[in-house]
């Protein structure tokens, strides 16, 4: 048991904040937002070389790190002694009900990243996955189907939310039994100490902060992009969309800037507002709308057929899951070899930067939103309940818009559109013309409030690393100058240099985090096992408990 102090400012503008993590933040995120804006030329051949170089060298190091979490996750879960050990206090009960639990875990999750996907990724390997590839079976062909959702199962199920459920866990569970701050460092104490509460300390949180607001940019992008397209979709305007030729439509420079205002301004107010109100409402309106959507295309739309779909994925991922996740393509100088290398650096190698990237951000909000809970039910619930409902809406939604092109229906209609558009597209040929209109801004209110959710739990959690761990009092500067931020640097990216350029930075961005990610793994196996230690000797094995301890020998004495 030790404690950290950190130094934090007493008066002024950084009052209760640290200064050597909030002042480095802020300027490693300002430089690169005026890199974007001022060099942009410079900016994109700096940051696709890069992103070359590092993702060739250390692509097995993104596979094998994540297969590692899941497999770390399930022990502790699974094994009887720590699972029954609880995040805090064994007397504490959870804040939240279980549903306002799960909604807060997927609207801070994934779920704006869902809402583009659940068409776009099984269409995406439906076209071309790794049996495509290798000419097992044909692009576009029933065959086809089974394979797509093995690999989209295998991108947004287990090793994400085992991910983030790690990065929670590891901070949740020292920092509420030991008394220390909500913050990423305090997850490192138990392999480090003390000197997690000087410069070492400081350079970890730094480094979550920037992957933080990197990772949620990328998100951020793509709810942007998909929100826009769905306005054109609802008739707000040609003005929002421009004319790629053979890309298809995107969204104008002036539609960015406007639904980055109008987003990022909600979000603002919401962060404002705090966990408790404005999050927890938002949250719960996002499930709400949700599971109404998910209800209609059950009803109208391919339902059966996605049920099958969701079973039959569902077996298939888990029979395939150990080999599929360790699998790491070689190339042996072929054209299929290359093909395969270069498909898994595109999804797979992507998505695995993209998790590790949003982790400090989502594992520090479940961290604050699961006190009082159980491991086991917190590593069950945070990975199990949310990767089914992302297999629900791959397989019902996703398999609608499949049918719908298996069948002529589409007539290519859905699977040649851009992928922000892909979802308004299989509605326009689901639906009436009345029906799909109303539905599509639907779809474009569930897309704002999700964009609001994310991005103002973002900031919410940076400003709590950024004031060691300290989550209430007046931030309301901060916030403000954290909100701006997140646009200028999505707004920048995907004027200057399109959403590829987000995606780019991020994988960056994550390779550092990485490396604090997997000490968290082994810091929360050492905490727990030495918990269990303790325990068995009646040692207390909370801050609470040692206090009571002292207090009777003194009393004693």
């Amino acid at each position: 048991m030790v404690e950290l102090d950190i130094d934090t400012h007493d008066r002024g503008f950084y009052d209760g904040f640290s200064r050597q993590v909030t002042i480095p933040s802020k300027v490693i995120v300002s430089l690169l937002i005026m890199w974007a804006i001022f060099f942009p030329v410079n900016a994109s051949q700096t940051l696709s070389a890069a992103n070359t170089n590092i993702i060739a060298s250390f692509s097995g190091w993104y596979v094998y790190l994540v297969a590692a979490l899941m497999l770390v996750a399930l022990v502790l879960a699974v094994f009887p002694a720590s699972g029954r050990l609880k995040i805090g206090t064994m007397d504490e009960e959870p804040e939240f009900s279980r549903f306002s639990w799960f909604a807060m875990l997927f609207g801070a999750g994934i779920g704006i990243g869902m809402l583009t996907y659940s068409t776009g990724e099984p269409l995406s390997h439906f076209s071309n996955n790794p049996d495509i590839i290798r000419g097992a079976i044909e692009a576009r062909s029933a065959e086809a189907v089974r394979p797509a959702y093995v690999y989209t199962f295998l991108h947004w199920g287990f090793a994400a939310w085992a991910t983030y459920a790690l990065v929670g866990l590891a901070i949740g569970y020292v920092a509420y039994r030991r008394d220390l701050p909500l913050t990423i460092r305090s997850s490192l104490a138990p392999l480090f100490g003390e000197r997690m509460s000087g410069m070492a300390g400081h350079i970890v949180d730094v480094v979550a902060v920037v992957a933080t607001i990197l990772g949620v940019a990328v998100t951020m992008s793509l709810g942007v992009e998909q929100f826009v397209m769905g306005l054109h979709r609802v008739g707000m305007g040609d003005w929002l969309v421009t004319d790629m030729g053979e890309d298809g439509l995107k969204a104008s420079a002036i539609a960015i800037v406007v639904a980055l205002l109008v987003l990022v301004g909600a979000s603002t107010l919401s962060a404002l507002s705090g966990v408790g109100r404005g999050i927890k409402w938002l949250s719960n309106l996002n499930m709400g709308l949700s599971f109404a959507l998910l209800a209609l295309f059950v009803a109208v739309g391919s339902g059966l057929y996605g049920f099958q779909l969701l079973g039959t994925g569902v077996l298939d991922y888990l029979t395939t899951l150990p080999a599929n996740q360790l699998s790491l393509f070689t190339s042996d100088g072929s054209e299929m070899g290359d093909a395969l290398v270069q498909w898994q650096l595109d999804w797979s190698v992507f998505y695995w930067a993209w998790w590790i990237a949003f982790a400090p951000f989502v594992g520090m909000f479940i961290a604050r939103v699961s006190r009082g809970r159980t491991i086991r039910e917190y590593i069950f619930g945070v990975v199990l309940v949310p990767s089914l409902m992302c297999f629900m809406w791959m397989t019902i939604v996703g398999g609608t818009a499949i049918e719908l092109e298996l069948s002529g229906v589409a007539q290519g209609s859905i699977v040649e559109a851009g992928i922000a558009d892909q979802l308004f597209a299989t509605l326009a040929v689901l639906l009436d013309p009345g029906l799909a209109l109303f539905v599509s801004f639907m779809v474009v209110i569930l897309l704002m409030t999700y964009l609001v959710t994310s991005v103002d739990s973002a900031i919410l959690i940076v400003n709590t690393i950024n004031g060691a761990g300290e989550t209430e009092g007046g931030r309301q500067l901060h916030i403000v100058f954290w909100g701006a931020a997140l646009s200028f640097v999505v707004g920048s990216m995907m004027i200057l240099g399109g959403i590829d350029a987000i995606s780019t930075t991020m994988i960056i961005g994550a390779l550092p985090f990485s490396v604090v990610l997997a000490l968290m793994a082994i810091s929360i196996m050492k905490a727990i096992i030495y918990d269990l230690i303790r325990k068995r000797h009646g040692v207390p094995t909370t801050a609470e408990g040692c206090r009571e301890l002292e207090q009777e020998v003194t009393a004693a004495e």
